[in-house]
């Protein structure tokens, strides 16, 4: 066995003189302990969280999206389409066009986004995620049907059994001849009947009219433009692949994005707030592991004359330090590794049982989502290492400073 971990070992286990030391060193692996499972368990849900959007986005989005470099909008042809739907792996393509238009229901108004969808948007496996009142259906070429978001629904008190009142849909027209009187020449205006409400994520619900695409084609005046285009995947296939080819494919002009990149601001914004969570959660380990510079140096001043010992028999100073640093490190170390297990249990019990609520009724899930991946485990011990060196460093100089003349 190494000398100094023996010795540090011994340390650990043996009663100290002052029980203080003792007691000190009891609240600095329990400290250690509780910082570390702390970390594991607020990484796991934001893991959680993250897996969770990313869920309810995919369920709104496609698996890929191709737009436009330049402009909102593109022509597109035939055979154009055929040359992207020839792409190996691509398995449904959906042709969209989506603009901001104003909504009227009874004698309420809002402003929402209108999203024109070709008759196989829903065999993408859309709205697999959330919830659905209603029949999900887009309707036919004569009566066109509108699958509406249930917040848009809500601020249009809206009624899916009302057989008789109908969504109004105004869309502003090209000023070109700005000098008219008449106002219904400065629009566009169609109705359609609501069939759905759907409950997936506020941005989707507050903001989206799901409607047939030559509806929305007819009412905006776009003809053969389009705003996207929007990919599912056949089975088997990996996106990244996919994507890769029809980049290739369409050449510079056009973007081809995932459901990550489509929302890249918002999955950065989640992992930067995991980072200083990270980093703040740290900090706090580093403050419990104050408790292991101050029992280690009256450890240090308790252990005088045996560090005095072991000098006059010829302990280098590098001995000396080494003994205090892996008695800071089994204190850490004990506490860390209890840290991490019960940081697991926690997971694992609310991963299974879900014991803590989110405590919001209309919610997709009804308990905090979490996920363990190891890397958290390994980053929180690579801080645990750190900080324990840190914390361990100082008293075992001062330790090594003991001379034989202090018999």
């Amino acid at each position: 066995m190494n000398l100094s971990f023996f010795i540090a070992s011994r340390y650990f286990r043996s009663k100290k003189k002052r029980n203080f030391i003792t007691i000190l060193s009891r609240i600095s692996m329990i400290g250690v302990a509780v910082g570390t499972m702390a970390l594991v368990i607020v990484l796991s849900v934001f893991n959680g969280l993250e897996d969770l959007i990313r869920s309810l986005y995919a369920s709104f989005d496609a698996e890929l999206k191709i737009e436009s470099v330049k402009g909102k909008s593109f022509e597109v042809t035939d055979d154009w389409l055929q040359q992207i739907r020839d792409t190996e792996g691509v398995e449904i393509l959906t042709e969209v066009i989506e603009d901001n238009a104003l909504f009227k229901y009874k004698d309420y108004q809002h402003l929402a986004r209108l999203k024109g969808v070709s008759e196989n948007y829903l065999k993408q496996g859309r709205f697999n995620e959330g919830y659905i009142w209603g029949e999900l259906e887009l309707g036919t070429e004569s009566q066109p049907k509108a699958i509406i978001g249930r917040g848009v629904g809500f601020y249009l008190s809206m009624d899916l059994d009302n057989e008789f009142e109908l969504l109004q849909v105004f869309y502003p027209k090209a000023p070109r001849n700005a000098g008219t009187l008449d106002p219904r020449q400065l629009y566009s205006r169609d109705v359609i009947k609501p069939s759905a409400f759907f409950s997936i994520e506020k941005e989707f619900d507050d903001n989206y009219i799901i409607a047939p695409l030559n509806f929305v084609k007819n009412l905006l005046n776009y003809g053969q433009k389009r705003t996207s285009i929007e990919i599912k995947v056949k089975e088997g296939f990996s996106i990244s692949s996919v994507k890769k080819r029809l980049k290739t494919v369409l050449g510079e002009d056009f973007s081809v994005k995932d459901t990550d990149e489509q929302h890249a601001g918002l999955l950065r914004t989640i992992k930067v707030e995991k980072l200083f969570v990270f980093i703040t959660l740290s900090f706090i380990l580093a403050v419990a592991s104050f408790n292991i510079f101050f029992s280690l140096s009256m450890m240090a001043i308790e252990k005088k004359k045996d560090t005095a010992v072991l000098i006059a028999m010829g302990a280098k100073a590098k001995l000396i330090k080494k003994i205090y640093i892996k008695q800071g490190a089994i204190i850490a170390f004990s506490g860390a590794t209890i840290g991490l297990f019960l940081g697991f249990i926690v997971c694992l019990i609310q991963d299974t049982y879900g014991i803590v609520s989110l405590g919001i009724s209309s919610s997709v899930i009804d308990n905090y989502p979490v996920k363990m991946i190891w890397t958290d485990f390994l980053w929180t011990s690579v801080a645990v290492i750190t900080i324990t060196f840190l914390a361990s460093y100082r008293p075992a100089v001062i330790a090594s400073k003991v001379k034989s003349t202090d018999l």
